[in-house]
């Protein structure tokens, strides 16, 4: 009995493991690195509903109407609201917890500028018409498709 051994397919095999080897990596690193969409601004928006003067909170239907009223004209294309719980220190110290709702404002990136200004006209209307101290604002990057 004679025994033959063939280069051909041990060189194969190993430029085929170093061909893999480099590959999966790169697939790997792509798959959990794609970018899908476009530049995106993400905007959310905090409403507290206490008054501070005593009075019930800001109801459901008084939120609406502002939202319908203040909101979505400047955001017209869309938005998502979600009721909240919140709470907060007061100027004395004590935790103030309150019923709030939070809008999220989904707009591309190079709009930014322009819809920050309507952003916060909303922002200051609520204050105003509700004597809020302050409504939150919190911006993210990021990227989305519709």
């Amino acid at each position: 009995m004679t025994w033959t051994t063939d280069t051909r397919g041990k060189v194969g095999g190993g430029v085929l493991l170093a061909l893999l080897g480099a590959g999966i990596p790169a697939l790997v690193g792509a798959a959990l690195h794609t970018q899908v969409g476009e530049p995106y601004r993400e905007t959310r928006l905090y409403f507290g509903t206490q008054r501070p003067d005593g009075r019930e909170p800001v109801g459901e239907a008084e939120f609406l109407r502002f939202l319908d009223h203040d909101i979505t004209p400047a955001f017209p294309e869309g938005l998502t609201l979600q009721d909240g719980r919140g709470q907060w220190r007061g100027a004395d110290g004590t935790t103030v917890r309150e019923t709030s709702y939070e809008v999220i404002l989904l707009y591309p990136e190079k709009e930014a500028e322009e819809r920050t200004v309507r952003v916060e006209r909303i922002r200051q209307a609520y204050e105003k018409q509700f004597q809020q101290d302050s409504v939150g604002r919190s911006d993210d990057k990021l990227d989305a498709d519709f």
